[in-house]
């Protein structure tokens, strides 16, 4: 629901209308549990008999923003009274200083101390603590400069090829020899790309050496030639066209109040999608489609419309101010949204500027 949609459907509610909706939906975020007119009368500031209170319930059913999960059940909100309040109603908090301190300490400490890798996985942790939620990373995959490439033999037919960035990442993967390669030619292969690679990206390396095709055919052996196209060629392989890699840390969190079997499906097929590359490319479409955070609930996102679940995420930037990555919350629906929003907010500045 959009705001202007949210606008016109406030429009049509009267003021005693607003407090039971907002009643309704507060008690669900804080409880979980449907709210009954008898109770709803009494937590009103002005006095209404249950009789009363069971008939503005039942227009705003018929609005859509809110449904009987039981015969003779108190109510709960719908999705759309979800996107609704959050729309219409919900004032945005802001975190406390202890909070701002607490996030600020282990998003810095990790950045300093360890890898890119340990430090959005330090974020996806903290996020998961602090909202009781999922928390997740995802990592755009940025053409960092590179520093050195080394080939190191494991087997007769195999070597491990290391990339280090100039961010100080470090990516290995094992390859293919040709037949006869010796320790030798595996360390010309290697001067020879790091005579030439050093503070260029992936990309431009191989554009510099496809440019120097007569050169490194007139420097190297054939099997030394060989190890170079693949040197470079190896980062390119099935996986290139994923755009990002995706950290999840706290999954058990969104099984603490789940017992039925189906719903535990549910959250199953959601991990396994998030993991794909569809899903990949959905999460950061997703963060790029509007500046600041974003709310989804439910099956407003396609990723999410089986396990009904809650994404709140927010995109972090490089210097240049291009989005580079997305972090955010994973949760049920009846996430603490106003405590949250803030919470993603602030850590997505912190890590985009931790990688400035």
């Amino acid at each position: 629901m959009t705001k202007p949609v949210a606008d016109q459907t406030l429009q049509t509610l009267d003021a005693r209308s607003r407090d039971i909706f907002r009643l309704i939906v507060e008690s669900y975020l804080r409880e979980g549990e449907p709210l009954g007119s008898r109770n709803l009368s009494r937590l009103l500031s002005t006095q209404l008999s249950p009789a009363t209170v069971r008939n503005v319930m039942s227009d705003l059913e018929h609005l859509g923003l809110i449904y009987a999960p039981h015969v003779s059940a108190g109510r709960l909100p719908t999705q759309q009274g979800l996107r609704f309040f959050v729309d219409a109603f919900m004032e945005i908090g802001d975190l406390s200083e202890e909070e701002r301190q607490v996030i600020e300490a282990q998003v810095k400490t990790a950045g300093k101390s360890q890898s890119l890798e340990h430090m959005l996985t330090e974020a996806s942790q903290m996020l998961s603590g602090l909202s009781r939620g999922a928390g997740l990373v995802l990592a755009a995959k940025a053409e960092t400069p590179l520093k050195h490439i080394e080939f190191i033999q494991l087997e007769p037919r195999k070597a491990l090829a290391v990339l280090v960035s100039q961010n100080g990442d470090v990516e290995n993967r094992v390859i293919d020899l040709p037949p006869g390669v010796t320790a030798s030619q595996l360390t010309e292969a290697s001067n020879f790309l790091n005579a030439h690679i050093r503070g260029r990206t992936l990309a431009e390396a191989r554009a510099e050496m496809e440019r120097l095709k007569e050169e490194t055919r007139a420097a190297l052996d054939t099997l030394s030639q060989s190890l170079v196209e693949q040197g470079l060629a190896v980062w390119a392989g099935q996986d290139s066209d994923v755009p990002a890699r995706l950290i999840v840390r706290g999954r058990a969190n969104l099984l603490e109040n789940v017992t039925a079997q189906a719903d535990i499906e549910l959250l199953r097929h959601l991990f396994q999608d998030l993991e794909t590359k569809e899903g990949l490319i959905q999460l950061l479409e997703l963060a790029e489609e509007g500046p600041g955070v974003r709310i989804f609930i439910g099956s407003e996102n396609k990723l999410f419309s089986l396990s009904g679940s809650s994404l709140v995420v927010a995109p972090y930037h490089d210097q240049d101010s291009r989005i580079i990555g997305a972090l955010g919350i994973i949760g049920p629906t009846r996430l603490n949204y106003a405590r949250i929003v803030p919470m993603v907010d602030y850590t997505a500045q912190l890590v985009g500027r931790m990688l400035r």
